[in-house]
């Protein structure tokens, strides 16, 4: 008999040593930690960890939630974006292959539990869409009868996180639709330009209903902006989720 893979969850910071490095975009790179081979995170779509760091001698922690389908064996990812300002994400992105990294969790965030609604809407500006690509690659793995629908915003063309994706999931899910909008577009661009606007949201994201939610992440502006423009279009704040 099959013995059940253990679920790792900590309160305490533990080491987890970094096995593979990918460049996503030009500061943005998935980083690939290990776990015993019969082991997965005790996590639900959208759950997050603390990566906890000594800089400067002063302890400091940041959420990030893993980028890797829930319920893989052996190892899970994290998908970090550098930002200069970002004393854990620079930490992050010095690291090399073999080094170990403190983390705790997974801790509960707002996260996907299947059958909570049959049409889904995600919102993300930029890094906000990490906390949205495990929930939609469970989704699409598990082939749940759910309809998505992602509007991802960012500056440059340059910036979109996991672009290919998108692309392949556009042409091999018909439940999967996917509208980008950059603030600063090339000629030629099919997406839309400037900000997430109301319209945008009317034209792309499923009406509001008992069966409808949307994921909604990204720099807090944005969120407070768009959070308030989901409930005056109708949707019930219990609806509107912010991993």
């Amino acid at each position: 008999m099959i013995s059940p893979p253990t679920r790792i969850k900590t309160k305490t910071p533990s080491p987890y040593i970094l096995t593979a490095i990918e460049t996503v975009t030009h500061d943005t790179k998935t980083f690939r930690f290990e776990l015993p081979a019969d082991a997965t995170l005790d996590m639900q779509p959208g759950d997050f960890l603390y990566v906890h760091a000594t800089l400067d001698g002063k302890t400091v922690k940041r959420a990030y939630t893993p980028s890797s389908l829930p319920g893989m064996m052996g190892f899970f990812d994290l998908t970090v974006k550098r930002y200069e300002t970002g004393v854990v994400s620079k930490y992050l992105h010095d690291r090399h292959t073999g080094d170990a990294v403190l983390m705790s969790g997974p801790n509960s965030g707002g996260h996907w539990v299947d059958g909570m609604a049959t049409r889904v809407g995600f919102v993300a500006g930029g890094t906000g869409i990490t906390p949205m690509i495990s929930i939609i690659r469970w989704i699409l793995n598990m082939k749940l009868k759910v309809e998505l629908f992602l509007i991802f915003a960012n500056k440059t063309e340059s910036d979109i996180m996991f672009r290919q994706e998108w692309e392949d999931n556009t042409h091999q899910f018909p439940n999967f639709h996917c509208h980008h909008v950059l603030e600063q577009s090339p000629s030629g661009w099919s997406g839309s330009t400037g900000r997430i606007t109301s319209e945008i949201v009317q034209q792309r994201l499923p009406a509001p209903s008992s069966d409808t939610c949307v994921f909604l992440c990204g720099p807090p502006p944005m969120v407070d902006s768009l959070e308030t423009t989901l409930k005056e279009l109708g949707y019930p704040e219990h609806t509107i989720i912010l991993p």
